[in-house]
Protein backbone atom coordinates (compact mmCIF):
# COMPACT_ATOMS: atom_id res chain seq x y z
CA UNK A 1 0.00 0.00 0.00
CA UNK A 2 1.25 3.47 -0.90
CA UNK A 3 1.21 6.29 1.63
CA UNK A 4 2.66 9.77 1.92
CA UNK A 5 5.59 10.12 4.29
CA UNK A 6 7.16 13.57 4.69
CA UNK A 7 5.73 14.61 1.33
CA UNK A 8 6.94 11.56 -0.61
CA UNK A 9 4.87 8.68 -1.99
CA UNK A 10 6.32 5.48 -0.49
CA UNK A 11 5.34 1.92 0.42
CA UNK A 12 3.90 1.82 3.95
CA UNK A 13 6.71 -0.54 5.02
CA UNK A 14 9.17 2.30 4.40
CA UNK A 15 7.58 4.58 6.98
CA UNK A 16 7.58 4.36 10.81
CA UNK A 17 3.82 3.92 11.16
CA UNK A 18 1.21 1.26 11.76
CA UNK A 19 -0.74 -0.48 8.99
CA UNK A 20 -3.60 1.95 9.62
CA UNK A 21 -1.39 5.02 9.23
CA UNK A 22 -0.65 6.04 12.82
CA UNK A 23 2.85 7.45 13.28
CA UNK A 24 4.61 6.19 16.38
CA UNK A 25 4.92 8.39 19.45
CA UNK A 26 2.72 11.43 20.00
CA UNK A 27 1.32 14.23 17.86
CA UNK A 28 -1.80 15.62 16.22
CA UNK A 29 -3.97 13.98 13.59
CA UNK A 30 -7.00 14.43 11.37
CA UNK A 31 -9.35 11.79 9.98
CA UNK A 32 -11.26 12.85 6.88
CA UNK A 33 -14.04 11.22 4.87
CA UNK A 34 -13.56 10.88 1.13
CA UNK A 35 -16.14 10.00 -1.51
CA UNK A 36 -15.12 9.33 -5.13
CA UNK A 37 -11.77 10.98 -4.49
CA UNK A 38 -13.25 14.15 -2.98
CA UNK A 39 -12.41 15.18 0.58
CA UNK A 40 -14.91 16.48 3.11
CA UNK A 41 -13.80 19.77 4.73
CA UNK A 42 -10.09 19.29 4.05
CA UNK A 43 -9.33 22.98 4.62
CA UNK A 44 -11.09 23.04 8.00
CA UNK A 45 -9.34 19.85 9.08
CA UNK A 46 -5.90 21.18 8.17
CA UNK A 47 -6.63 24.49 9.88
CA UNK A 48 -7.51 22.62 13.08
CA UNK A 49 -4.37 20.48 12.83
CA UNK A 50 -2.13 23.52 12.40
CA UNK A 51 -3.84 25.31 15.30
CA UNK A 52 -3.37 22.25 17.51
CA UNK A 53 0.26 21.91 16.48
CA UNK A 54 0.95 25.50 17.53
CA UNK A 55 -0.44 24.77 20.99
CA UNK A 56 1.81 21.70 21.26
CA UNK A 57 4.91 23.31 19.65
CA UNK A 58 4.96 20.80 16.77
CA UNK A 59 6.84 21.87 13.64
CA UNK A 60 4.55 21.52 10.62
CA UNK A 61 5.28 21.19 6.89
CA UNK A 62 4.20 23.77 4.33
CA UNK A 63 0.43 23.41 4.00
CA UNK A 64 0.55 23.53 0.19
CA UNK A 65 2.93 20.56 0.20
CA UNK A 66 0.44 18.67 2.36
CA UNK A 67 -2.46 19.47 0.01
CA UNK A 68 -0.50 18.49 -3.12
CA UNK A 69 0.65 15.24 -1.49
CA UNK A 70 -2.93 14.35 -0.56
CA UNK A 71 -4.06 14.90 -4.16
CA UNK A 72 -1.34 12.49 -5.30
CA UNK A 73 -2.27 9.91 -2.67
CA UNK A 74 -5.98 9.95 -3.50
CA UNK A 75 -5.19 9.37 -7.18
CA UNK A 76 -2.80 6.48 -6.53
CA UNK A 77 -4.58 4.82 -3.60
CA UNK A 78 -8.17 5.33 -4.76
CA UNK A 79 -11.36 4.24 -2.94
CA UNK A 80 -14.99 5.05 -3.74
CA UNK A 81 -15.57 5.53 0.01
CA UNK A 82 -12.43 6.31 1.91
CA UNK A 83 -10.83 7.31 5.20
CA UNK A 84 -7.94 9.76 4.89
CA UNK A 85 -5.79 9.97 8.01
CA UNK A 86 -3.03 12.56 8.35
CA UNK A 87 -0.75 12.52 11.39
CA UNK A 88 2.01 14.92 12.42
CA UNK A 89 4.40 13.80 15.15
CA UNK A 90 6.41 15.84 17.64
CA UNK A 91 9.67 15.21 15.76
CA UNK A 92 8.36 17.02 12.67
CA UNK A 93 7.56 13.93 10.59
CA UNK A 94 4.15 13.48 8.99
CA UNK A 95 2.23 10.80 7.13
CA UNK A 96 -1.04 10.41 5.22
CA UNK A 97 -2.84 7.16 4.47
CA UNK A 98 -6.01 6.50 2.47
CA UNK A 99 -7.98 3.45 3.56
CA UNK A 100 -11.34 2.02 2.46
CA UNK A 101 -14.32 3.03 4.59
CA UNK A 102 -17.70 1.32 4.93
CA UNK A 103 -20.42 3.96 5.45
CA UNK A 104 -22.83 3.48 8.35
CA UNK A 105 -26.34 2.61 7.13
CA UNK A 106 -28.30 1.85 10.32
CA UNK A 107 -29.26 4.09 13.25
CA UNK A 108 -27.03 3.92 16.33
CA UNK A 109 -27.76 2.37 19.69
CA UNK A 110 -25.91 4.50 22.24
CA UNK A 111 -24.91 3.65 25.79
CA UNK A 112 -23.75 5.80 28.72
CA UNK A 113 -20.13 5.47 29.84
CA UNK A 114 -20.05 4.83 33.60
CA UNK A 115 -16.91 6.86 34.40
CA UNK A 116 -16.74 10.66 34.28
CA UNK A 117 -13.77 12.20 32.47
CA UNK A 118 -11.82 15.14 33.82
CA UNK A 119 -12.39 18.14 31.54
CA UNK A 120 -9.47 20.50 30.97
CA UNK A 121 -11.38 22.78 28.63
CA UNK A 122 -11.13 22.56 24.84
CA UNK A 123 -9.76 19.23 23.64
CA UNK A 124 -7.04 18.93 20.99
CA UNK A 125 -7.17 16.27 18.28
CA UNK A 126 -4.06 14.36 19.30
CA UNK A 127 -2.72 10.83 19.40
CA UNK A 128 -2.14 8.27 20.83
CA UNK A 129 -5.90 7.77 20.76
CA UNK A 130 -6.13 4.43 22.54
CA UNK A 131 -8.09 5.72 25.54
CA UNK A 132 -11.08 6.86 23.48
CA UNK A 133 -10.91 3.75 21.29
CA UNK A 134 -10.93 1.63 24.46
CA UNK A 135 -14.10 3.38 25.65
CA UNK A 136 -15.70 2.68 22.26
CA UNK A 137 -14.65 -0.97 22.34
CA UNK A 138 -16.10 -1.36 25.84
CA UNK A 139 -19.40 0.05 24.57
CA UNK A 140 -19.41 -2.33 21.61
CA UNK A 141 -18.84 -5.31 23.88
CA UNK A 142 -22.05 -4.24 25.66
CA UNK A 143 -23.93 -4.14 22.35
CA UNK A 144 -23.78 -0.38 21.68
CA UNK A 145 -22.47 1.47 18.64
CA UNK A 146 -21.30 4.50 20.66
CA UNK A 147 -21.46 5.74 24.23
CA UNK A 148 -22.12 9.10 25.87
CA UNK A 149 -19.22 10.49 27.89
CA UNK A 150 -19.74 13.01 30.70
CA UNK A 151 -17.32 15.14 32.73
CA UNK A 152 -16.73 15.39 36.47
CA UNK A 153 -19.03 18.44 36.62
CA UNK A 154 -21.89 16.17 35.59
CA UNK A 155 -22.31 17.52 32.06
CA UNK A 156 -22.43 15.55 28.82
CA UNK A 157 -19.30 16.02 26.69
CA UNK A 158 -19.76 13.93 23.53
CA UNK A 159 -19.48 10.32 22.38
CA UNK A 160 -16.34 8.24 22.70
CA UNK A 161 -15.23 9.17 19.17
CA UNK A 162 -17.91 11.58 17.97
CA UNK A 163 -19.69 14.79 18.89
CA UNK A 164 -23.36 14.60 19.77
CA UNK A 165 -26.35 16.90 19.40
CA UNK A 166 -29.60 16.31 21.25
CA UNK A 167 -33.16 17.56 21.03
CA UNK A 168 -34.64 18.66 24.38
CA UNK A 169 -37.98 20.48 24.59
CA UNK A 170 -37.99 20.89 20.82
CA UNK A 171 -34.55 22.57 20.70
CA UNK A 172 -31.39 21.04 19.21
CA UNK A 173 -28.40 21.47 21.55
CA UNK A 174 -24.75 20.43 21.46
CA UNK A 175 -22.31 20.70 24.41
CA UNK A 176 -19.69 23.49 24.49
CA UNK A 177 -15.98 22.75 24.16
CA UNK A 178 -15.40 24.00 27.71
CA UNK A 179 -17.28 20.89 28.89
CA UNK A 180 -14.70 18.71 27.16
CA UNK A 181 -16.24 18.33 23.70
CA UNK A 182 -13.79 18.15 20.83
CA UNK A 183 -14.18 21.13 18.44
CA UNK A 184 -15.31 18.75 15.70
CA UNK A 185 -15.43 19.85 12.08
CA UNK A 186 -18.96 18.54 11.43
CA UNK A 187 -20.03 20.12 14.72
CA UNK A 188 -18.56 23.43 13.54
CA UNK A 189 -20.45 23.25 10.24
CA UNK A 190 -23.74 22.37 11.96
CA UNK A 191 -23.42 25.27 14.42
CA UNK A 192 -22.67 27.66 11.55
CA UNK A 193 -25.42 26.56 9.18
CA UNK A 194 -28.19 24.84 11.18
CA UNK A 195 -30.47 25.86 14.03
CA UNK A 196 -28.42 24.28 16.82
CA UNK A 197 -27.61 25.89 20.17
CA UNK A 198 -24.40 25.44 22.16
CA UNK A 199 -25.04 24.94 25.87
CA UNK A 200 -24.20 22.59 28.70
CA UNK A 201 -26.41 19.53 29.06
CA UNK A 202 -26.43 17.91 32.52
CA UNK A 203 -26.32 14.13 32.40
CA UNK A 204 -29.29 14.27 34.79
CA UNK A 205 -31.42 15.41 31.81
CA UNK A 206 -30.63 12.30 29.77
CA UNK A 207 -34.24 11.08 29.93
CA UNK A 208 -35.47 14.41 28.50
CA UNK A 209 -33.65 13.82 25.21
CA UNK A 210 -36.24 13.08 22.53
CA UNK A 211 -33.88 12.73 19.54
CA UNK A 212 -30.12 12.67 19.03
CA UNK A 213 -27.59 12.73 16.20
CA UNK A 214 -23.92 11.76 16.28
CA UNK A 215 -21.54 14.02 14.35
CA UNK A 216 -18.11 13.01 13.11
CA UNK A 217 -15.89 13.40 10.09
CA UNK A 218 -16.61 9.81 9.01
CA UNK A 219 -20.25 9.42 10.03
CA UNK A 220 -21.05 13.03 9.01
CA UNK A 221 -24.49 12.82 10.70
CA UNK A 222 -25.68 9.55 12.25
CA UNK A 223 -29.17 9.17 13.69
CA UNK A 224 -29.44 7.71 17.19
CA UNK A 225 -32.11 5.04 17.59
CA UNK A 226 -31.90 4.65 21.38
CA UNK A 227 -29.95 5.77 24.45
CA UNK A 228 -29.35 3.10 27.11
CA UNK A 229 -32.19 1.07 25.64
CA UNK A 230 -34.72 3.93 25.60
CA UNK A 231 -36.04 4.48 22.03
CA UNK A 232 -35.79 8.00 20.60
CA UNK A 233 -37.87 9.77 18.00
CA UNK A 234 -36.54 9.48 14.43
CA UNK A 235 -34.54 12.37 12.97
CA UNK A 236 -34.14 11.22 9.34
CA UNK A 237 -35.05 14.58 7.83
CA UNK A 238 -32.54 16.54 9.90
CA UNK A 239 -29.80 13.98 9.21
CA UNK A 240 -30.43 14.33 5.48
CA UNK A 241 -30.42 18.12 5.80
CA UNK A 242 -27.06 18.06 7.60
CA UNK A 243 -25.48 15.75 5.03
CA UNK A 244 -26.65 17.98 2.18
CA UNK A 245 -25.36 21.08 3.99
CA UNK A 246 -21.96 19.49 4.64
CA UNK A 247 -21.58 18.47 1.03
CA UNK A 248 -22.55 21.95 -0.14
CA UNK A 249 -20.18 23.80 2.18
CA UNK A 250 -17.17 21.49 2.46
CA UNK A 251 -16.73 19.13 -0.50
CA UNK A 252 -14.51 20.04 -3.39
Amino acid sequence: MKIIFNGELVDIEQAPCTQTGWLLGTGVFETIRTVAGQTYALGLHLQRAYNSSAALSIHMPDIEVVKESITTLLAVQAHEDGLLRISFDKSGQWAAVHLPYRPVTTAANVGIHPDALVSEGETLKRYPYEHRLAILEEARLLGFDETIVSNTAGNICEGAVSNIMMCIDGLWITPPTIDGALPGIMRELVIAHCDVRVQSIPLSRIDEISSAILLSSLRIAHEVHAIAGRPLQPSHAFVDEIKAMVQLHSVG
